[in-house]
């Protein structure tokens, strides 16, 4: 069966799996439509917890950036997996506790006040939106790639699709296809890398291959990895921070307190029947978590590797008989240059998988010296070493272009793998868009139907009303998500930390502030959320145009990029977090506290059930 074929009967059998789960299990009350029911079993909800998590970002995109970035990258997972630790510490047992739907609803009877609930339903609809942006932006690479269209005809079939499902199922069917895709997943990110980290070292398992000697060498596959990178002028892959240190902490903290804040993620602890079974379902989604998270790193050093050593020879990989990257050790012990002549792949003999990925545009060369040779460098690098040996090899400037989105679904066919690989890989990266996108449009959804319809404008909305209300709010975000899609503001996963930086900006501290401050009142809490957000998006603005219409930037009115002690826009959800609290404690002080009840609730919801009173008796 050829290649397309195979991907076809993948994705076509994926796609009836979803559809058939959401049409078994679709959604006949609110209840249903917005938590399920509230009867998820914790293992499940882990699990769809962990598909929900796993978006485009973390599936397509993370370990491209890892791959560009290397130790710098590891931003993304230590601020993805410690956000986690603190909303299962945190706030998800408080939250089940307090037994809402939804985190407007939390905010608003918490702080006794609808604008306090208004507040939140507007800063939940720019996160999601912003979110899902990126889930977009990935289902077009996606789609793109394995149907063989552009990017923009992948969204239009991605939006379709989501449409389908969401719309029909809600939280009842959501849960359960993404328990399936979750499944698909895995398996996708999984298998290519036992591949590979068995051609490349000869141990399957990745997580151990990233730390090992290239097979048959005594050479490790991190320190080739250095020694070839910084030879062809790119930073050291086990050092280089991503931007300065205070960046990365501050990266690291917004992608945390983000986690923590994300209003898809938290909603989902309002499935489970206990307050237990939140704690249960949290520690189970980490460890689903983890067996994407720490397989990532290899997945991104592998692939920067294979994709050097295709388009560079001196790399010492070679084409094994039945069809995958193996190591030479030969080549590899020879160290040869990587600037001579015949070590740059001839254009006319590139692999089969360059001209695929030619086709949707996220790979591009272009013949600087007329050589048809590829030249694959660092051609802006300081290392003059480097810069020297480039002009002396007659080279021109960088020739090969690779999308960093591309770095996952293109590695099982860097590294020459069969069809059925490759063919689940498609399967499992429109597996983690789509669930992610129908997460987030189902909280846009109860946004704007329950919080905002039946909470503020209309009380007495029938139940039918309620959930068209709901349905019609999904269809107008898929819209608006597809064209901000069409043009989104950078690669999935920094698109997606700009919403981190939101939630960690705005819901986050109210959140925080809400559980363990028996007396911060409405207004503290109203002005704490609009200065946290007002600051994020002056700063993320400046950088991306006013959402994110190109040309609408005003870098110099803050004094250029990442003026502000050279944090990046999307490390700055952090500042935000500190101007939030900041702002909301000051307001705190010039205010009537909360009321005593609500002091009272407060404090019934932090005391574990059936506590007694500590008493000092013999």
């Amino acid at each position: 069966m050829s290649l397309q074929a195979t991907i076809y009967l993948f994705v076509g059998l994926s796609f009836a799996l979803y559809l058939g789960i959401a049409f078994w299990a679709r959604a006949g009350s609110t209840s249903e439509f917005y938590v399920a029911g509230g009867g998820v079993h914790p293992v499940t909800n882990g699990m769809a917890t962990a598909a929900d998590w796993m978006s485009a970002a973390s599936f397509i995109s993370m370990a491209g950036l890892i791959s560009n970035l290397g130790y710098g990258g590891a931003v993304f997972l230590m601020g993805w997996t410690g956000g986690y630790v603190l909303l299962a510490m945190l706030l998800a047992p408080y939250l089940r506790k307090f037994g809402k739907f939804t985190v407007p609803e939390f905010i608003g009877d918490r702080f006794y006040s609808k604008a306090a609930r208004n507040v939140a339903v507007i800063c939940l609809l720019v996160i999601s939106v912003v979110y899902i942006i990126g889930q977009m932006t990935g289902v077009g690479v996606t789609f793109a790639r394995f149907l063989g269209v552009t990017s923009a005809q992948g969204i239009y079939i991605g939006m379709a699709i989501v449409f389908a499902y969401a719309v029909f199922g809600g939280m009842k069917g959501i849960t359960y296809t993404q328990v399936a895709q979750y499944c698909v997943l895995i398996l996708a990110y999984l298998v290519p890398a036992f591949f590979i980290s068995l051609n490349l070292t000869g141990n399957f398992l990745p997580q151990l291959g990233l730390g090992s000697d290239l097979a048959g060498t005594d050479v490790s596959l991190l320190a080739k990895l250095d020694q070839v990178v910084t030879d062809l002028g790119f930073n050291q892959y086990t050092t280089t921070t991503n931007g300065s240190t205070l960046n990365m902490l501050f990266y690291t903290i917004s992608l945390m307190v983000g986690t923590a804040g994300l209003p898809h993620v938290i909603v989902r602890f309002f499935t489970v029947p206990k307050v237990a079974d939140a704690r249960a379902s949290a520690g189970w989604a980490l460890v689903f978590i983890a067996l994407l998270y720490t397989t990532a790193p290899a997945v991104g050093a592998m692939a920067r590797l294979n994709l050097v050593g295709t388009v560079n020879s001196a790399v010492g990989l070679v084409k094994s008989p039945d069809g995958g990257i193996v190591v030479s050790p030969d080549a590899v012990k020879a160290n040869a240059d990587v600037y001579a002549p015949e070590a740059s792949l001839v254009y006319e003999d590139r692999p089969a998988w360059m001209k695929r990925w030619e086709v949707t545009g996220l790979l591009k060369w272009q013949d600087k010296n007329g050589d048809g040779r590829i030249q694959y460098y660092n051609d802006k690098t300081k290392n003059e070493a480097a810069k020297g040996k480039a002009e002396a090899a007659g080279w021109k400037g960088n020739e090969l272009t690779v999308n960093a989105d591309i770095i996952v679904l293109a590695n099982p066919e860097i590294a020459l793998l069969p069809n059925w690989v490759i063919a689940l890989v498609a399967a499992g990266g429109l597996a983690a868009a789509l669930s992610t996108a129908a997460g987030l449009l189902l909280v846009i959804s109860s946004a704007i139907s329950h919080d905002l319809i039946k909470g503020a404008i209309k009380p007495d909305i029938s139940e039918k009303g309620e959930l068209m209300a709901g349905k019609i709010a999904m269809a107008a975000a898929i819209f608006v998500a597809g064209y901000l899609g069409l043009n989104p503001p950078g690669f999935a996963a920094g698109t997606v930390a700009l919403a981190f930086g939101l939630a960690a900006s705005t819901i986050f501290p109210a959140l925080m502030m809400g559980i363990f401050s028996r007396t911060m009142s409405d207004k503290g809490a109203i002005a704490g959320m609009l200065a946290g957000l007002a600051v994020t998006l002056f700063y993320v603005f400046a950088h991306k145009g006013i959402f994110f219409i190109k040309g609408t930037d005003f870098l110099g009115l803050i004094g250029g990029a990442n003026s502000f002690f050279g944090i990046t826009p999307e490390a700055f959800g952090t500042v935000g977090a500190i101007v939030n609290f900041t702002v909301a404690f000051l307001v705190n002080k010039m205010s009537a506290p909360a009321p005593k009840h609500i002091q009272a609730l407060v404090e019934s919801v932090r005391i574990p059930k059936g506590a007694g009173a500590a008493t000092g008796g013999h």
